[in-house]
């Protein structure tokens, strides 16, 4: 399959073939049952699969705009929505949407709220209500993704790294994750939280600040915080996260966001 994709990526015109467009649908299909993945947990991290992605935009040119119903509700678009959630055992709540070539694991929660294409949603994971989880995003088991927040896809631009959210972590409400930013296990993000691949992430646990960027480590706990960068205007306070602490190990992976952060003291 990966050498037809790869094949078409470079010759569009194979896209009329039929051989190419069985091997894109059965892509899209392995993507939905979740038997294949952009990005795949290994034992020194994460593997990102780029002829899968590859073959999810190509997805879009072999098909043909229709208009579909669910119930009362019409839509007009390239991708059907998915399918069969009583059989796989999903909680859906109207108006959840998820389209075909997402998959969607047992146990899950979706309150009204969107999951697009080659994302993969692990069991036991809340997507609460009018939260995104983006093109090709990875969410581990037992996440809890709050109301509002938003996770990037990756569609565009196509060599960007999938978002990755791991087990156990907490997003609070209106949290951002983009381009790329992985987070760790168990971690925990307060509300208003924007990561970006450029966001500073400063660790002030201990007597020195620590910069970094793209990565929260497992349990951090983060809040939004700002420092003060000087531009020819001016000086002017640009947003950035803080790791201000470690989820305790007496903290159940279940907590509310309120309890991780009361337990560093901070109110938000």
């Amino acid at each position: 399959m990966q050498l037809i994709i790869e094949a078409a990526w470079k010759d569009r015109s194979l896209l009329e073939q039929e051989e190419t467009q069985k091997v894109i649908h059965s892509v899209i299909s392995q993507l939905d049952n979740g038997t294949l993945r952009v990005a795949e947990p290994t034992e020194t991290g994460w593997k990102v699969n780029e002829w899968v992605k590859k073959g999810v935009v190509l997805y879009f040119p072999i098909q043909k705009m229709e208009t579909f119903e669910a119930g009362p509700l019409e839509f007009h678009d390239k991708i059907p929505l998915k399918k069969g959630y009583k059989e796989k055992g999903i909680r859906v709540v109207p108006h959840a949407v998820a389209r075909h070539g997402a998959y969607i694991s047992k146990g899950v929660i979706m309150m009204p709220s969107f999951v697009n294409i080659g994302a993969y949603v692990d069991q036991g994971t809340m997507v609460d209500t009018w939260t995104t989880v983006g093109s090709c995003a990875q969410i581990g088991k037992n996440v809890h993704l709050s109301g509002g927040v938003g996770i990037g896809g990756v569609l565009e631009p196509l060599q960007a790294a999938p978002v990755i959210i791991e087990d156990n972590v907490f997003l609070g409400s209106r949290s951002i994750v983009v381009e790329g930013v992985r987070v760790g296990k168990e971690a925990v993000l307060g509300a208003n939280v924007v990561l970006t691949a450029s966001t500073k992430v400063i660790d002030v646990t201990d007597s020195e600040p620590v910069e970094t960027k793209g990565y929260i480590p497992p349990r951090s706990v983060v809040i939004p915080g700002s420092y003060t960068k000087r531009f020819p205007a001016g000086d002017y306070q640009v947003p950035c996260a803080l790791i201000i602490g470690k989820r305790k190990e007496s903290t159940n992976k279940k907590t509310s966001l309120n309890q991780a952060l009361r337990e560093h003291n901070v109110a938000v």
